[in-house]
């Protein structure tokens, strides 16, 4: 099994990197390229179908790692469209409707299959069927988590770094609870995403695109999800969403941020993490290893509150809250005037010595 890990890793690894030149040049010719614009940090035309390549990466570490004799039909079928859409958008630009009406169909092949999650426990309270909401709720995980990746892809190397920090975080997971199948496949995932960083990081000879962030959120939905399988307890649930602690948190901070700047949730801008970092005089690869640091955190985190004890992952997970609240005060990535915390620091100790983005 070591053995048969370590060839499919290897084999996916050198799969992306020899196939990687040629996807460069399908994708100028098919036409999915990225141009700059007022809210991209690149300055030239870019080709935008790297997740291809992370693709045809995984599928020939599925061959060597022998997985076409387990039962993953589905797993496969959803792949091959979440990769079909994303090659459509990266090609065409699709509509907010027709990717989520692709995503949707391509969770319903996942639960039709019968990968949800049936039952939840409470700690100190007890066991909950789920019955018929096990579905919709199952649907809305693969869903979300799809889209987490796609949400940060905004540097080069950075969606693609973060991602193979998540998955090789589940690796370590799957690998102390013995689940084989996932440490499996998140080591094949491992090997494509570290080939394709090779010309994905800064700086960029192509971008994922939708195809990779779309792809990789994909997997990482899935990987969690056979995790989770049937029975999972409240807090199970939370591991999973700390491991992708990067893009929640740039969400969560980008719907507050225009909540208190009165704008329309859905209106884009340049007040992101990496936006805010790199205003702060941080280089490219600066804040793009800053932020692989900040992706470190969370998964040392998870991999701590999946062996803790209850009061152990309450400690843990209102330690990472307060942290990301004063980081986000700190670089202003919701206004420069706000700073709850850091003011009642301030007021509580007669100190002004915080730096003021």
């Amino acid at each position: 099994m070591h053995i048969q890990a370590i060839l499919a890793f290897f084999i996916s690894f050198v799969t992306v990197l020899i196939i990687t030149p040629l996807v460069i040049k399908f994708a100028v010719k098919f036409g999915a390229i990225d141009k700059p614009n007022e809210r991209k940090v690149h300055e030239k035309i870019m080709p935008r179908l790297g997740g291809l390549a992370i693709f045809i990466g995984v599928v020939a570490g599925y061959f060597a790692g022998g997985l076409y004799n387990q039962k993953v039909t589905a797993i496969s079928v959803g792949a091959i469209l979440i990769v079909i859409i994303g090659m459509l958008d990266d090609k065409y630009e699709l509509s907010a409707k027709v990717k989520l009406a692709g995503q949707l169909l391509t969770a319903a092949v996942i639960v039709c299959s019968g990968l949800t999650i049936d039952l939840l426990t409470i700690p100190y309270v007890g066991d909950f069927e789920l019955g018929f909401w096990s579905y919709p709720i199952t649907v809305f995980w693969i869903v979300a988590i799809t889209n987490a990746i796609n949400l940060i892809d905004g540097l080069d190397g950075l969606s693609a770094g973060v991602s193979a920090i998540g998955i090789a975080t589940i690796a370590v997971l799957a690998f102390m609870g013995g689940k084989m199948l996932i440490l499996m496949f998140s080591i094949i995932l491992l090997g494509s995403i570290l080939g394709f960083l090779f010309y994905n990081f800064h700086p960029a000879k192509i971008f994922m695109g939708d195809t990779g962030a779309l792809f990789l959120g994909y997997s990482i939905s899935i990987l969690s999800l056979l995790g989770l399988y049937k029975s999972v307890t409240l807090f199970s649930f939370l591991v999973p969403v700390i491991i992708l602690g990067v893009p929640v948190f740039d969400t969560t901070f980008a719907i507050i941020r225009r909540i208190v700047n009165k704008r329309p949730i859905s209106a884009p801008d340049k007040s992101h993490l990496h936006h805010r970092l790199l205003d702060l005089g941080l280089s490219h690869r600066k804040t793009v290893l800053s932020i692989y640091g900040f992706g470190l955190l969370f998964s040392i985190s998870a991999i701590l509150v999946s062996e803790s004890t209850l009061w152990g992952t309450v400690f843990i997970i209102f330690g990472l809250l307060v942290i990301t609240e004063v980081l986000a005060e700190l670089i202003g990535i919701v206004h420069v005037k706000y700073r709850p915390i850091l003011n009642l620091y301030s007021k509580l100790t007669g100190k002004k010595s915080f730096y003021r983005p």
